[in-house]
C-alpha cells in the first residue's frame, strides 16, 4: 500500500465560509466533492454570488469521474450550474439534494444536459480506483450523508457538515455503527466540519426548539410569523406541528419557501393535517390571531418576504402591534447587520421580535457538530492523518488543536487552506505547490462573470465616490471651448466645498493649458493627464481618493 498515493485539493471552503469544493484524485481517477457558492458581503457592491475558480477542474477535466454532493445546502450545490457546462460528468446525491439541485439547473437551462444519479444512505459505487460508500447523518436539511472514500492507498472520510441529532424530526439517525467499523478497519485520513468547534458540549437536538415556540404560541396574541431557510425542513415541520396545536392556520411567504414546501410534500418529507395549509389572501380569510405567516428572509436579504414585510411592502401581511415576528435562524457571519436593521423595522412597526440571542430554551439550534461531537468523531475513526474542513483559519486551527487533545490521530494534523495541494500515502503527508483558485464573481441576472476590475472601482466608488470632470474642447485646434466643470457624486457635498470644486476645475484648466495639442487631441492621453492630477489634487486636499473619469467633449 505504501506504493499508492492519494492527492487531496480543496479549491474553496477552508479558511472561508462557503464555496465548498473539493478535489480527491488516486492514480488517474478523480472526484469533486461539492461545489457550492458564496452569498457576497459588503466588500463585493453589485454581486449577486460568488463561484469557486475552477481552472484546476478544467485543467484535469479528463480524470473526474463525478461530482459528489454531500447534502442540498447553496454553499454545497449552488455552484452546480457554473461547473457542470465545463465540466460535465455525472452528479450522485441523495434525493432531495438532487431534487434542489434540479431547480438550480432547470432555471439556467441546463436539466436536460446533465446526469443526475440518486443514491441512498449506504449504497456503495465503485468509479475507477474508488469506491465510495454514502453515510447517513443528521444536519439542518434532509438527506444529508458523508463520504468514505476507499482507495489504494486507504479509506478518506469526508463528514460534509453534520451534527449528531440523537432524536432526529424523520426519525432518520445518524449512522455512528458506520463511523465505528470504518475506525475498526483503519482510515488514512479524516476531514471533518469545523463550523462549531468553538461552541462547548454537544449540539442540541432539533426538537429543542418545541419548547420555546410553545411559550410562544401560547402567549401570543396576534399574528405570528416565523421566519426559517426554506430549506430547513425539519424546523417546518415543527412549525406545522405546533401550528396544528395551538389550532392556527399557516400562510406561506415568499417563493423559495413555497418552492420547497410544494416539493417536500410531493417527496413526502413535510406531513399536516388537511387544510392546515392557505394560500396568503384566502378567499375565506382567517381571523389573524389564528394564522402562522411562515417566510423567507432570516438573513434580512433586501427582497425577501421578512425585509419586505419589515418595511410595510408585502400586500399579504401587514405587521400590527401584538404580532410576534420569531427568526428562527442562525445569523450568517456578514449579515449581521441586515438582520438587526430588519428587527429595528419590525420592533418601531409594534412586533414583539424573537431571534437567536442565547436565551433558552432555544429559537433556533445549528445544524453543525460542537466541539463533543467533534471530538467524537476523531476518537472514533482514529485516523492516521486529520484535515478540518469548513470554517475560517481560527476554527480549522481550533478543530486542529481538538484533534491533538484527543491523542486519536496517529500521524499528522493538517491545517490547510483552499488551493493547498496535500499528498497522502502510509508513510508520510506533504503540501506541494498551491494550485490556482480565487473568487468569480457572477451577476444572476445576466449569468455573466464580474470582472474584477469592475468590481474594484464599485468597491472604490463605495468608499470616496466618483468625480466627473467635463471639458469642451476643439478636436481641430485643442483650444479649450469653455471651463472646465466639475460634477462629484459621494465625495464632497458640491454647494458646501464651493472653493474645492473650483479649485479642482483650475488644476484641470491648468493642465489642459501644459499640454502640447497632440496631447489635447487625443483623448487618451489627455483623459490620463487629468486623471492623474486630479488625483494628486483631491488627495492632498481631502486624503481621499475618489474615482475620476474625465469626459471629453469634441466640438
Amino acid at each position: 500500500m505504501s506504493n499508492h498515493k492519494v492527492e487531496i485539493i480543496p479549491l474553496g471552503g477552508l479558511g472561508e465560509f462557503g464555496m465548498n469544493m473539493m478535489f480527491i484524485r488516486s492514480g488517474s481517477t478523480a472526484v469533486v466533492v461539492d461545489a457550492g457558492i458564496m452569498f457576497p458581503d459588503d466588500e463585493l457592491p453589485g454581486v449577486d454570488v460568488v463561484v469557486p475558480d475552477i481552472t484546476y477542474l478544467r485543467e484535469h477535466r479528463s480524470e473526474i469521474q463525478a461530482i459528489l454532493l454531500t447534502h442540498g445546502h447553496e454553499d454545497h450545490i449552488g455552484a452546480l450550474p457554473f461547473v457542470l457546462p465545463e465540466i460535465n460528468v455525472p452528479v450522485y446525491g441523495t434525493a432531495f439534494t438532487l431534487a434542489l439541485a434540479e431547480d438550480r439547473l432547470r432555471e439556467h437551462g441546463l436539466l436536460e444536459s446533465v446526469k443526475l444519479i440518486e443514491i441512498h444512505p449506504c449504497d456503495r459505487i465503485t468509479l475507477g480506483e474508488m469506491e465510495v460508500e454514502f453515510i447517513q447523518v443528521t444536519h439542518s436539511i434532509v438527506d444529508a450523508v458523508a463520504l468514505a472514500i476507499t482507495t489504494p492507498a486507504g479509506v478518506l472520510i469526508h463528514t460534509g457538515d453534520f451534527k449528531i441529532d440523537p432524536t432526529p424530526i424523520d426519525h432518520k439517525n445518524f449512522d455512528a455503527g458506520r463511523f465505528e467499523e470504518y475506525g475498526r478497519r483503519g482510515v488514512l485520513a479524516l476531514m471533518s466540519d469545523s463550523t462549531n468547534v468553538e461552541r462547548k458540549g454537544n449540539t442540541p437536538s432539533e426538537r429543542a426548539v418545541n419548547a420555546r415556540f410553545d411559550e410562544i404560541f401560547s402567549a401570543a396574541t396576534g399574528a405570528i410569523i416565523i421566519s426559517c431557510f426554506a430549506t430547513s425542513i425539519h424546523r417546518i415541520q415543527i412549525v406545522l406541528d405546533t401550528a396544528q396545536k395551538f389550532g392556527r392556520r399557516v400562510a406561506l411567504l415568499g417563493r423559495g419557501m413555497v418552492q420547497v414546501y410544494q416539493l417536500a410534500m410531493e417527496m413526502g418529507l413535510l406531513h399536516h393535517a388537511e387544510g392546515l395549509c392557505i394560500r396568503p389572501g384566502n378567499d375565506r380569510p382567517v381571523h389573524r390571531d389564528r394564522v402562522v405567516y411562515l417566510s423567507t428572509g432570516s438573513q434580512g436579504e433586501p427582497m425577501a418576504a421578512l425585509a419586505r414585510i419589515a418595511v410595510d411592502e408585502n400586500k399579504h401581511y401587514k405587521v400590527q402591534r401584538g404580532d410576534v415576528v420569531i427568526i428562527s435562524a442562525r445569523m450568517i457571519p456578514g449579515n449581521e447587520k441586515s438582520v438587526l436593521r430588519m428587527v429595528n423595522h419590525l420592533y418601531k412597526r409594534g412586533a414583539e421580535v424573537f431571534y437567536d440571542d442565547g436565551s433558552q430554551p432555544p429559537i433556533h439550534v445549528s445544524g453543525h457538530a460542537s466541539a463533543d461531537e467533534l471530538k467524537w468523531m476523531i476518537q472514533t475513526v482514529r485516523p492516521k492523518y486529520f484535515i478540518p474542513l469548513h470554517g475560517e483559519y481560527r476554527q480549522l486551527m481550533r478543530h486542529a488543536q481538538l484533534a491533538e487533545e484527543t491523542g486519536a490521530v496517529s500521524g499528522q494534523i493538517i491545517v490547510m487552506e483552499s488551493g493547498c495541494h496535500l499528498v497522502l500515502d502510509q508513510e508520510a503527508a506533504r503540501l506541494l505547490d498551491t494550485v490556482p483558485v480565487g473568487r468569480i464573481c457572477i451577476d444572476e441576472g445576466s449569468l455573466e462573470e464580474v470582472d474584477e476590475v469592475v468590481v474594484r472601482e464599485r468597491r472604490h466608488i463605495s468608499e470616496d465616490g466618483i468625480v466627473l470632470p467635463i471639458i469642451a474642447i476643439n478636436k481641430h485646434t485643442g483650444a479649450i471651448e469653455r471651463s472646465p466643470e466639475i460634477v462629484s457624486r459621494g465625495f464632497v457635498t458640491m454647494d458646501q466645498n464651493e472653493d474645492l470644486i473650483s479649485n479642482a476645475s483650475e488644476v484641470v484648466r491648468k493642465t489642459l493649458e501644459d499640454a502640447s495639442i497632440e496631447e489635447k487631441t487625443d483623448q487618451t492621453l489627455i483623459r490620463n493627464k487629468i486623471t492623474r492630477d486630479l488625483k494628486k489634487f483631491f488627495f492632498k486636499q481631502t486624503q481621499k481618493r475618489p474615482l475620476v473619469l474625465p469626459v471629453i467633449l469634441e466640438i
